[in-house]
């Protein structure tokens, strides 16, 4: 095999193995098919009091069923970011949540949708005191932001 030749296969799988690194990496744009509870009613969550008729607590639950919201922080390459978050706790477990983006920037609001989209499936039905997110749909920095307001809500909930 010749030089040129060995030098233009080596830079071929080279090139090819870097975008398949790069493509792996890079986050998914997917569209949600349905709409979420997020982005419903221009993804504004309520207050953060519990319902007087979610109030009444159950046996031996450590919180009191209701609807609480809070606001949750974190920071991203853009600076301080909040991201909205209402849970709807029965028996200590998740039945609902919506989320309230509140983006700084474009790229701040694609990572928060994203993140408001794929968030009830990782949720719903599991206990409040097991909830520690990490990552939803591609987004990192907003499941700090979830987490911050997940702890306020527990709080609320006592």
């Amino acid at each position: 095999m010749t030089t040129p030749l060995r030098k233009s296969l080596y830079v071929g799988f080279a090139s090819v193995s870097i975008i398949g690194t790069a493509a792996a990496c890079a986050p998914t744009t997917q569209a949600p098919s349905t709409q979420t509870p997020a982005t419903q009613n221009g993804g504004q969550a309520s207050t953060g009091s519990p319902s007087s008729s979610d109030s009444a607590g159950k046996g031996n639950s450590t919180y009191k069923d209701g609807t609480y919201s809070a606001d949750g922080t974190y920071t991203s390459p853009n600076g301080q970011e909040t991201v909205g978050v209402e849970l709807k706790l029965a028996g200590d477990k998740v039945e609902a949540v919506n989320i309230t983006v509140h983006p700084s920037n474009p790229n701040t609001k694609k990572f928060q949708g994203e993140f408001a989209s794929g968030i009830a499936s990782q949720i719903v039905g599991k206990d409040i005191d097991e909830l520690n997110v990490s990552k939803v749909a591609g987004s990192s920095l907003t499941s700090g932001g979830f987490n911050d307001a997940v702890e306020q809500i527990k709080s609320q909930a006592k």
